[in-house]
């Protein structure tokens, strides 16, 4: 039987925080895995990867969990309501044909996040590309692509800049080594339409932007790029990415979160402060 799920798709972040809601209700109630799976007449590990999230979340199984945990006959319906939505693929599943299984995950978690920290040694991220940009980064990671596919790529990642338009949109505090204004992508009128984009971007209240001169020598990030959300809701704890040739690790063990913070904190802290940035990219853009 289908679970309501797209083959393929990654979980949104409102099932994942459904499927802590339903381990706490179970844990309430006072029942294991097995006892739960009874009620359902499926496996312990099925009652698991729902509350996972691994799965979709099948509305007969939800509403005869939430009777046995004792849940109230109005908030079953309020649950059940979430729960479809939670099921729908996210606006990303239009472009699985060139989102790779491991970036998934990560274009959800950016999507309800509240706040986004970031640490950038290499390029402009992706939020803060011009279209140009990001087609020349995009030909030079996929040589093999079509240009089609290439132009596929580039409405993907444009696309979620909507969410920084949004009248919620999430606090965004990037730390751009300053490598990543100087490495020459797509050429000089590319980079200096770049530049201008930061520029712009610094007028959005929600967004601060600081630049790690080569000056200040060795800092605690210089071992790679990283990515930090928070959300809104209680359910779902501070997540770190982190990214190879290879894939993605996304990390959400309180005591890993917490170093990350306090490195993006050092290095707030020894980059040039966010009012110093505009003066920075001018400078920097006489130079192209």
């Amino acid at each position: 039987m289908s679970d309501n799920r797209p083959a393929g798709s990654a979980p949104t972040v409102l099932r994942m925080v459904l499927g802590k809601r339903l381990r706490h209700l179970r844990d309430r109630a006072g029942l294991s895995f097995d006892e739960a799976a009874r009620i359902i007449e499926v496996t312990p590990l099925t009652v698991r990867r729902m509350e996972k999230a691994e799965v979709g979340l099948r509305i007969p199984y939800v509403k005869e969990l939430l009777r046995a945990y004792g849940v109230p006959a109005k908030e079953v319906e309020d649950f059940v309501t979430m729960a479809r939505e939670a099921n729908k693929p996210g606006w990303w599943y239009g472009y699985r044909d060139v989102l790779p299984d491991w970036f998934r995950a990560y274009v959800s978690l950016e999507s309800e996040a509240s706040v986004i920290r970031m640490y950038e040694p290499h390029y402009v991220p992706g939020l803060l590309q011009t279209y140009d940009y990001a087609t020349a980064l995009l030909r030079t990671g996929f040589p093999n692509d079509s240009e089609e596919a290439i132009a596929r790529r580039v409405d993907l990642r444009v696309r979620r800049q909507d969410l920084l338009d949004r009248p919620k949109s999430p606090i965004l505090w990037a730390i751009l080594d300053e490598t990543v204004l100087r490495r020459p992508v797509g050429g000089a009128d590319v980079m200096r339409a770049q530049l201008d984009r930061l520029d712009e971007a610094l007028d959005r209240p929600r967004v601060r932007v600081q630049i790690m001169r080569f000056g200040v020598g060795a800092h605690p990030g210089a071992f790679g790029p990283f990515h930090h959300f928070r959300f809104g809701f209680s359910e779902l704890p501070d997540v770190v990415y982190t990214e190879s040739l290879a894939g993605a690790s996304y990390v959400d063990r309180p005591s890993d979160v917490v170093s990350y913070l306090e490195v993006l904190d050092r290095m707030a802290v020894q980059a040039e402060p966010v009012r110093r940035t505009r003066s920075i990219l001018a400078e920097l853009r006489k130079e192209l």
